[in-house]
């Protein structure tokens, strides 16, 4: 059995489960996320003055949908429909994806195991993308942000249960590689193991303190595990 615990968490897993933004991909590489954090505040304001004044407090698209979500449904729903057109722009201009992802995807899908993409970026960006680069080869099954339930992105275990359903596996034999603290609350809510892709310096605390399974500084960490066992 491996020691390191990137590669025990890695091996010992039946199905591997990326987010997209971070290990995969990194979406808003081309297209700055606080520009289109800006882009959405304004259709908030439009629609709600007090919503639009909190969500221009954050550069976090997401965090902006999510406060329109809470102010109102329908304006979350119109607020989703804008986002995603921005992050299906700004894949096709993301550049390449992360170092050492396409291996890991590459050996995890070559090692037999089942691959999925989790993500609160939308299911169309992330097709679009692995379609663009050649990488939906590897993958079974996308995951992309549940449009019509919002409430239920990560930290919620649903993106992961679901993905879980639809490869009729068992949540406990997958392991979650993710780049945020919210990806782990997931994880553990959902029942699985999770790897911290640790892609700035602060996160590896945070991640310590989160409970991640393992914390790496390189997607090709992953891959060289997969990699291992395979010849072995």
């Amino acid at each position: 059995m491996p020691t390191d615990p990137v590669a025990t968490a890695a091996t010992s897993a039946d199905t591997l489960l990326f987010d997209f933004d971070g290990p995969i991909c990194n979406v808003f590489a081309g297209v700055p996320a606080p520009g289109v954090a800006r882009e959405l505040t304004r259709l908030v304001t439009s629609k709600d003055e007090a919503a639009g004044r909190k969500a221009a407090e954050t550069d976090d698209p997401i965090e902006v949908l999510r406060i329109a979500d809470a102010a109102d449904v329908m304006l979350g729903q119109e607020v989703e429909r804008a986002l995603t057109a921005a992050e299906i722009r700004a894949v096709a201009v993301a550049g390449p994806p992360t170092p050492g992802s396409v291996d890991a995807l590459r050996a995890a899908a070559e090692t037999g195991r089942n691959v999925a993409v989790v993500s609160n970026n939308s299911g169309e960006c992330v097709a679009a993308f692995l379609d663009r680069h050649g990488l939906r080869k590897y993958v079974v099954e996308i995951v992309g942000r549940p449009a019509d339930q919002l409430h239920q992105m990560k930290p919620e275990p649903y993106p992961l249960l679901q993905a879980a359903s639809l490869l009729d596996v068992d949540i406990s034999t997958c392991v979650l590689v993710g780049d945020s603290v919210t990806d782990i609350q997931a994880a553990h809510a959902a029942g699985a193991d999770v790897i911290g892709y640790a892609n700035k310096p602060h996160k590896h605390e945070a991640f310590a303190a989160s409970g991640a399974s393992a914390i790496t500084d390189h997607m090709q960490a992953v891959a060289d595990a997969l990699i291992g066992e395979q010849n072995a």
